[in-house]
């Protein structure tokens, strides 16, 4: 054991420590630590946590890159079919990162009750469509099964606002009107059956999808089995979307275009991306202030401690180990602080993860419930990032330690 670290530590652990006048001061630095690594954590478990669940549900319906065709003009329905015999479909190994793709198409259909009528759109899927994320919103019933060997399924998903609206309930015969074209007088019906019931918390997709076999769409639209809307595209990363976005546009034909869902939904993302400066922002000012009450409390220490520093240096210590000896005082305060915030804040965390205390507005926020984003990465930054820039900041009330001078200190009281 070092001659500093000694000395620290049996100032830490001395009776008139816990009760000298700095010790308020010192309970207030470490509360200030502990509140600061509370809220670190939960502005990123929080934002991190809403950005990635929204982000997921609108790659639910759209995938995380979509091929049309280039006439469609960002309409949200298939307008012209495209042909599903493309060189990179069902396997687009031209461009790496590329997970699945999937082909689809859209119709606008109003589903009609005897009191109440509902415009909706809905979404043919085939035996590829990856249910990974809609089987997670599935809260009623069983997700519909496709294939090519059973035409023109009946079986479909339909969100729970559209039931509770429309009053549908689980295997409900349920009747679409669709109107192929201007000159057609009278719209054709289709009867469906619902199997399953959905619930993604993102109003704007629920009250908007009906998910149904696509073979209907190509009967309906009087396609041929191989002409489908467009195709959907799931990527490894999503960080690289724009770069395999890009890379996607080059592997295409002409009359073809790939867009992202950034693109596709701009100003969702966009304000997604204000979480990232306001996170920043939290984590500067919860740095900077819980250094300045370190500094506070440490330069109450050093005035508090003036005769024993004069003490150590009459007896031969230089100015850098007596200032070691607080900076050891000092990380001892930021760890006992640091603790204690992981402590709270990660029960906090924990308990809105599994128990969902605190509900939100889905209209505002696109989802029911505070989502939590929980990576031992960012917790052990935040831990170091903020043991680290305290210290550093405490090499300056430190500095006050070298203008002591022992023979003035000694008789200092």
């Amino acid at each position: 054991m070092n001659f500093e670290f000694f000395i620290s530590k049996r100032l830490i652990s001395a009776k008139d420590y816990k009760s000298s006048i700095s010790a308020p001061i010192i309970k207030i630095a470490v509360a200030a630590i502990a509140i600061g690594v509370i809220m670190m954590l939960v502005s990123i478990a929080t934002g991190v946590g809403l950005q990635q669940k929204i982000r997921d549900k609108i790659a639910a319906f759209n995938g995380h890159i979509t091929i049309g065709n280039l006439n469609n003009n960002n309409s949200q329905i298939s307008i012209k079919a495209i042909s599903s015999e493309q060189d990179f479909y069902p396997d687009f190994e031209a461009v790496e990162g590329i997970d699945h793709i999937q082909a689809v198409a859209t119709k606008y259909g109003v589903i009609r009750t005897e009191t109440d009528f509902e415009g909706i759109v809905v979404k043919g899927v085939g035996d590829d469509y990856r249910w990974d994320y809609l089987k997670e919103y599935l809260v009623e019933g069983k997700l519909p099964s496709y294939s090519k060997e059973k035409k023109y399924s009946e079986e479909i998903l339909l969100s729970s606002y559209m039931a509770n609206r429309l009053g549908f309930k689980l295997n409900d015969q349920l009747v679409v009107y669709f109107l192929n074209d201007a000159n057609q007088k009278k719209p054709r019906l289709t009867a469906f059956r619902i199997v399953g019931i959905y619930n993604s918390g993102f109003q704007e997709f629920d009250e908007t999808f009906l998910i149904a076999d696509i073979s209907q769409i190509q009967r309906l639209n009087k396609w041929d089995a191989d002409q489908i809307g467009n195709f959907e595209i799931f990527i490894d990363d999503f960080d690289q979307i724009v770069e395999k976005g890009g890379e996607v546009n080059q592997h295409i034909n002409t009359f073809l275009e790939a867009k992202t869902i950034e693109q596709s939904y701009p100003s969702i993302f966009e304000w997604l991306s204000l979480f990232d400066f306001n996170i920043a922002l939290i984590i500067g000012i919860m740095i900077i202030v819980s250094g300045i009450n370190m500094i506070t409390a440490l330069l109450v220490l050093i005035l508090e401690r003036t005769p024993m520093i004069g003490m150590l240096k009459a007896l031969g210590s230089n100015d850098w180990s007596v200032r070691k000896i607080f900076l050891y005082n000092g990380a001892y305060l930021i760890i006992k602080g640091l603790f204690l915030g992981n402590l709270i804040g990660l029960g906090l965390l924990f308990l809105q993860k599994y128990v969902k205390l605190i509900k939100l507005n889905p209209e505002t926020y696109y989802v029911t419930e505070a989502p939590i984003y929980l990576s031992w990465e960012y917790v052990v930054l935040i831990n170091l990032g903020t043991l680290l820039l305290c210290l550093l900041m405490l090499l300056l009330p430190s500095y006050l330690i070298t203008r002591i001078n022992p023979s003035r200190a000694i008789k200092f009281e």
